[in-house]
């Protein structure tokens, strides 16, 4: 079982959809133009068809407030940078042209919202009037990294599978149900290998920083101008690493620790999702009206966790014909804690659990999956899981993990267990990983902000300073915010959006270590 991605916007935007209703040309390409040169494409933008599958389906995107269309195009990249005049993928893009004047435009702001896997194809309209100051001097663009959505996507599972894949216990607890947990994981595994032979080896951060500098050059930018979110920040800092004279103003939020391997940064979401659960309860037992789901903070999570333990004896009706099992709840309550939005949905979901309903705390689980009220799933998971075994050079077998789980328990009850066994998706991966952690060293480059989130569970508030000590001295500037869920511009604080608009609109670099709260 994969841990959640590093970044939920999209999965966000689904789960509100998701739970509505339980409450209530950009394609691909396999050409062999050996001698184009692909700095020198045109893109032909058209409005944009309905999301596929892949990037999660659902409609075409909305025009913005002001009438504005939604263009799409694809671009030509190399299918294996090491071979820049062989085989070539389409990487599709979206993009919203500038409210302002041409002669204020600065360029293109290219933005990537996590994962690995999520598809900023559908998540950057899902966001879009969240910038709209940044688009009156900005082209806002994003785009499906290679892996994902509709730029060669990986493909695993068939949906009957996932669903299956996705009701297994991803917490044995006796030898039988870690071998069906390894099994299963293996055959998960192997039916990547087998559907996604030829892009698997190619799927990798430092592929898709290339793809971004390509992007660059046919946008017609001198310099990158980015915004990226949770795993954006990682992909932006191989990026600076990789290009350090091409950056332009960039700003990361929602910041990953680029020191850690694979363990360390599952070990560091067990710590941020509870303490993200512990906010929760917190904020649930303070208020005047009675929290219905628990009487102290520590009655909630006891609350919790005996739900789970139950539920590991006898799922529950969920959204018929399945069940909520203890996986399914788990990875639901996660998903609620990527945003003080959805703590409601929590709440509720619980006190609906406890009465025999697992419809909400099911639905949440789909969100985080990528599943569709139509049964049908995105490939947020697939290419999740082979971005991250691609780059991640450890891999950790059954016996390993069994002695790290007091330390992944000590650092969260209620998801050490989940996260620790997490660490074995990669085992019997096809693609050997490239490196025990990104390098974003990037003497030279322009200065970057780097926005970190004291309550966020996914990013940990750690990983902000680990990320300006990695780029080096003069390059990373260090905001700090006061608050709650996983990111800090999309939360809507004035403070940080002010401190983001006057650096990417206006060039004014915020004094290090300002703090918003």
């Amino acid at each position: 079982m994969p841990k959640p991605p590093r970044a939920r916007a999209a999965a966000l935007t689904a789960t509100a959809v998701l739970l509505s209703s339980v409450l209530a040309g950009c394609s691909g390409d396999d050409s062999k133009d050996k001698d184009e040169d692909l700095s020198a494409q045109k893109l032909d933008w058209k409005d944009c068809p309905a999301p596929s599958q892949a990037e999660g389906g659902g409609d075409a995107p909305s025009p913005l407030p002001n009438g504005a269309k939604w263009q799409c195009a694809t671009m030509k990249a190399p299918l294996d940078w090491n071979k820049p005049k062989g085989d070539t993928i389409g990487i599709a893009l979206i993009r919203a042209r500038t409210s302002g004047s041409a002669s204020k435009r600065i360029g293109s702001l290219v933005f990537n919202f996590g994962g690995p896997g999520g598809s900023g194809v559908t998540t950057l309209p899902a966001f879009g009037e969240d910038y709209t100051k940044l688009r009156t001097r900005y082209d806002l663009v994003s785009f499906d990294p290679r892996g994902v959505g509709r730029s060669a996507p990986v493909k695993c599972e068939s949906d009957q599978q996932l669903d299956a894949y996705f009701q297994q216990d991803a917490t044995p607890d006796d030898a039988a149900e870690r071998t069906e947990l390894l099994d299963n994981t293996k055959e998960f595994n192997a039916a990547c290998e087998k559907n996604s032979k030829k892009v698997l080896p190619h799927v990798r951060t430092t592929d898709a920083a290339r793809d971004m500098d390509l992007m660059r050059q046919v946008l017609g930018d001198d310099k990158l101008y980015y915004f990226g979110i949770s795993y954006g920040t990682e992909l932006g800092g191989v990026y600076a690493h990789l290009f350090p004279k091409k950056v332009g103003r960039a700003v990361f939020d929602a910041v990953v620790d680029p020191t850690q391997n694979s363990e360390q940064g599952s070990l560091g979401q067990a710590k941020g999702f509870q303490l993200a659960l512990d906010n929760f309860a917190e904020d649930c037992t303070s208020k005047t009206e009675a929290c219905p789901v628990g009487d102290s903070a520590q009655d909630v999570k006891d609350r919790i966790a005996k739900l789970l333990t139950d539920l590991d004896k006898k799922p529950i009706p969920g959204i018929l014909p399945r069940e909520l099992t203890q996986t399914a709840a788990t990875n639901g309550i996660a998903q609620a804690l990527y945003s003080k939005d959805f703590w409601q949905y929590l709440t509720e979901g619980l006190e609906q659990a406890y009465d025999g309903d697992g419809k909400i705390l099911l639905a949440l689980s789909d969100s985080m999956n990528g599943r569709s009220e139509n049964g049908e799933y995105s490939n947020i998971t697939a290419a999740n899981i082979s971005i991250n075994c691609a780059d991640d050079k450890p891999r950790y077998d059954s016996d390993y993990v069994e002695q790290k789980l007091p330390e992944f328990r000590a650092a969260s009850p209620l998801f050490g267990d989940f996260l620790a066994w997490s660490m074995v998706s990669c085992t019997d991966w096809a693609v050997a990983g490239a490196a025990d952690h990104p390098d974003v060293s990037a003497p030279g480059s322009a200065p970057i902000l780097v926005v970190g989130n004291t309550g966020d569970p996914a990013t940990p508030y750690e990983g902000a300073r680990k990320m300006v000590d990695a780029l080096g001295e003069g390059v990373g500037v260090e905001l700090t915010y006061k608050g709650q869920g996983h990111g800090a511009y999309d939360s809507k604080n004035k403070c940080v959006q002010s401190a983001v608009n006057g650096y990417l609109l206006d060039g004014k670099v915020p004094a290090a270590g300002t703090v918003c709260s």
